[in-house]
């Protein structure tokens, strides 16, 4: 019997300079003291949040990344969690990175990405037979450049890939970037097609199906929720289509039955940073589809997993062993709609 997640596709080193103020074109800015290096995109996200969610659960990372100093990085922090295998990752050429360009007196990030091995990851990178998982979890659908290339029979290289996993025995998942851009349209229906669960945010969510989730002046329409879920899957999310936002988790399961979570209210002080609540969300909401949780408590795990994640800076370091991330759902109230 298949046990088990595997987590593939983008693999990440954030690089963070901390600046005095952005400079003109052709001047001259002084980088500060404080540089820092750390991993992040889908696999290292997600698979590092489900490996201590439970430490016993067998997890496989799936990508690319380069023979280089940030390579490595990914692989020692990988290497730090005993049920992580990463034997399935493959090393040639440059790791992809993102140069974060903090400036200090501003207290704005500005970001330059470089797509590097993450680009060239498809389906020629994959030995199905060495993936022995329940689940096979990717994102970030619009990030993954060779996957994201067009095919004449089923949309898009990720939607042939998602297809040849469940021939071979996977339950699939995806998740997609919130960049500005009008490829939703084009790119994930054809995934969805092929997606036993499907876990995005309102945005994502919002540009796939064209259904408004949030008004002008910011407010989520709650009402639409379940339109939206419900375009997700007719487009063929075969199980679980899964909304996620501040507010709180929004799904339609598999017989149909929308579930509302409200997100947890979090006292003033308690959040040190956002970066990884998104993908902590979708570790728990995975965890909850491997151990055959109902959706609600599913999303209950990906509400709580996601405020373990704001409590500290860094994406993955403040995960916790999952009966200490349940234990928030007793400690606080959730929001009020």
């Amino acid at each position: 019997m298949r046990k088990g997640i595997c987590v593939a596709g983008n693999m990440i080193v954030d690089i963070l300079y901390p600046i005095e103020g952005w400079p003109s074109q052709g001047e001259l800015v002084h980088i500060k003291d404080g540089i820092s290096r750390a991993t992040g995109g889908a696999v290292c996200n997600v698979i590092m949040d489900l490996a201590t969610l439970d430490p016993h659960l067998p997890l496989q990372a799936m990508g690319k990344i380069g023979k280089d100093a940030e390579g490595d990085l990914i692989l020692e922090k990988l290497g730090g969690f005993a049920n992580i295998d990463t034997s399935n990752v493959l090393q040639e050429g440059i790791s992809a990175l993102t140069l974060v360009m903090s400036d200090v007196k501003a207290g704005q990030r500005t970001f330059f990405t470089y797509p590097g091995a993450n680009g060239t990851f498809d389906e020629s990178c994959i030995d199905w037979s060495r993936v022995n998982a329940d689940i096979f979890h990717i994102g970030y659908i619009l990030l993954l450049n060779a996957l994201d290339a067009p095919d004449e029979e089923y949309g898009s290289k990720m939607a042939r890939l998602l297809h040849h996993a469940q021939q071979h025995g996977l339950k699939t998942s995806i998740d997609v970037v919130s960049e500005t851009s009008d490829r939703f349209t084009r790119l994930v229906p054809p995934a969805m097609k092929y997606a036993d669960y499907c876990i995005i945010n309102e945005y994502e969510a919002q540009m796939t199906t064209g259904i408004p989730l949030r008004d002008d002046s910011g407010n989520l329409i709650r009402e639409n929720l379940p339109e939206a879920l419900a375009a997700m899957k007719r487009m063929g999310v075969s199980t679980w289509a899964v909304i996620h936002c501040p507010e709180g988790g929004y799904g339609l399961d598999e017989a149909g039955q929308y579930v509302a979570r409200a997100s947890l209210a979090l006292p003033e002080g308690y959040i040190q940073g956002s970066v990884g609540a998104g993908d902590a969300f979708c570790a728990g909401v995975l965890y909850g589809a491997e151990q055959r949780f109902s959706l609600a408590d599913a999303i209950d795990l990906g509400v709580a997993s996601a405020a373990a994640a704001l409590s500290a800076p860094g994406a993955t370091e403040g995960m916790r062993p999952k009966d200490e991330v349940l234990e928030l759902l007793k400690q606080y109230d959730r929001r009020q709609e």
